[in-house]
């Protein structure tokens, strides 16, 4: 069976030229034949498909949860009010004693008040500051 196959392709090979050397194969490929044709390039969609693809991903894993959780954060800055006890982005604890569009003024200690842009809650917990716990009672 090999031997028919292997045969077939001499077959389609040209003979050397005369006086060169017989070792180098060379073949010719009639300009009609099917195997002629150049190879196809690929369309300007098959070349962006890969990028948008890319871009998909990174969009639901990085992009999209980023703007869910400065979402949940503005929500959470505009909801704030007199009286709540607050966690700064520094560690800071407080509670709100003045608010205005970007600035509350917090009272950290007894009688020390601090003014702080509103940007920099981290979170609002009514129980944080005392420290106290349901369990623990009073």
């Amino acid at each position: 069976m090999s031997s028919v196959l292997f045969n077939q392709a001499f077959a389609q090979s040209a003979p050397p030229p005369p006086g060169g050397e017989a070792t180098t194969a060379q073949t010719q490929v009639p300009s009609g034949a099917p195997g002629a044709a150049a190879p196809r390039q690929p369309g300007i969609a098959e070349m962006l498909l890969p990028f948008g693809l890319m871009f998909l991903v990174v969009y639901f894993l990085m992009i999209r949860p980023q703007q869910k959780k400065l979402k949940e954060h503005v929500n959470l800055l505009d909801k704030i009010k007199y009286g709540d006890e607050i966690v700064t982005n520094a560690g800071f604890f407080g509670k709100v004693t003045g608010i205005t569009d970007k600035v509350l003024t917090v009272e950290i200690a007894d009688g020390v008040r601090v003014k702080m842009l509103k940007s920099q809650v981290a979170s609002v917990n009514p129980n944080l500051a005392t420290g106290k716990s349901p369990e623990q009672g009073a």
